[in-house]
């Protein structure tokens, strides 16, 4: 009867180890899914530039006859130069004193590393205006879309400005710098939102947690996390340090790996007891060095302002710590409840959780090296 009952329990974890690796092969792009489009306006006297970037996979979504690797062919991206400026042109207009200003395509053009389209166009005016309207909603079939507009005047950033299904239209007032409380807003909401739609990073962290403790001993963990990551974020953001990401993306999945065995083993050689949170400590600090330069990569593709460049990399890390904080607040009471209510059914699942982390991890592994 013991036997069954054992065989049972392995028999749930292994159907639930399938459907998440089942769930992982659906959703090959789950460690970062934030879909994102950049736009640059370049203002100068006569008129401005701007250059959007746009993920093909997106332009794909909207233009069903041209799949993503269509759109990232030169050729084929050419001969429908017409229809992809349309669309994008139409879902981003530029207007003064209530009029709307004609854009004229100069150049179309894929980026196959990025898996984006870039469009070139130009604004023409006879004087510069005052205030410039801005509507944006690029993909409306995403609410989850952003798409971050940066505004140039004489070569230097001075406003950054985020669109989306909230926020669809704003105004930039020429000659006005963007303030640094905006910038603070502006980062700290970036880094809390980098935290929670980045899976790799939140299972991470669910890994360290998985053998419990008291809040203060997990927070501190994280905490431990979060100053390791903020060294190398802060070096790779000011591009002071860079190594590529084909071999930082891997890494971080093998760090997922890492933590999940080292949470199965500890259960093991301690059934009854919590492992000692300062090798977890340890492990957060190690790894978060790596796990910095992943927050880098997302980081820079935000640009960082440079009249409030410290106050943008303080507040993205304070979002992050945020994002953190609030994971551990949520776990940390459930697992000490559970253990209060059945150590055993605690023990199990610490054991589904760590096969889960290490299941999650190698798959990423295998996909970043077949991909990078």
């Amino acid at each position: 009867m013991k036997a069954e009952t054992r065989a049972c329990g392995v028999c749930r974890i292994l159907r639930g180890m399938l459907l998440f690796a089942m769930l992982l092969s659906s959703l090959p792009s789950l460690a970062h899914p934030l879909p994102l489009s950049y736009v640059d306006l370049r203002l100068d006297r006569d008129g401005l530039e701007a250059s959007v970037e746009a993920p093909a996979m997106d332009l794909a979504h909207d233009l069903p006859h041209l799949s993503e690797k269509l759109l990232l062919t030169p050729d084929t991206l050419q001969a429908h130069q017409q229809e992809v400026a349309a669309l994008l042109t139409a879902r981003l207009t530029l207007s003064t004193s209530g009029k709307i200003l004609p854009p004229s395509v100069e150049e179309i053009t894929p980026i196959p590393d990025q898996k984006d389209v870039r469009l070139r166009l130009r604004y023409v005016w006879s004087e510069p205006p005052a205030r410039l309207h801005i509507q944006c909603r690029l993909f409306p079939y995403d609410p989850s879309h952003q798409t971050y507009v940066d505004v140039y005047e004489a070569q230097a950033l001075q406003r950054e400005m985020i669109f989306d299904g909230h926020t669809p239209q704003q105004d930039y007032v020429r000659g006005s710098r963007q303030s640094v409380g905006s910038v603070i807003r502006q980062f700290l909401i970036q880094g809390v939102t980098h935290i929670f739609t980045g899976p790799d990073h939140i299972l991470f962290i669910v890994g360290l947690l998985l053998l419990g403790g008291t809040v203060k001993q997990l927070l501190k963990i994280v905490t431990a996390f979060t100053v390791a990551h903020s060294v190398t974020l802060c070096l790779a953001a000011l591009n002071l340090l860079d190594p590529p990401a084909r071999i930082i993306e891997p890494t971080i999945a093998l760090s997922i790996v890492f933590v999940g065995v080292h949470s199965m083993v500890m259960r093991k050689k301690h059934p009854d007891q919590t492992a000692s949170p300062d090798m977890r400590l340890l492990l957060a600090f190690g790894f978060g060095f790596i796990h910095g330069f992943g927050f880098a990569n997302a980081l820079r593709e935000l640009e960082l302002p440079r009249q409030a460049l410290v106050a943008a990399l303080f507040s993205f890390n304070l979002g992050v710590e945020c994002g953190q904080a609030c994971i551990v607040l949520t776990i940390a009471p459930l697992l000490a409840l559970l253990h209060r209510k059945s150590d055993r059914v605690a023990q199990r699942l610490v054991t589904v959780g760590s096969l889960t982390v290490i299941v999650a991890g190698a798959f990423w592994f295998v996909q970043r090296v077949l991909t990078g």
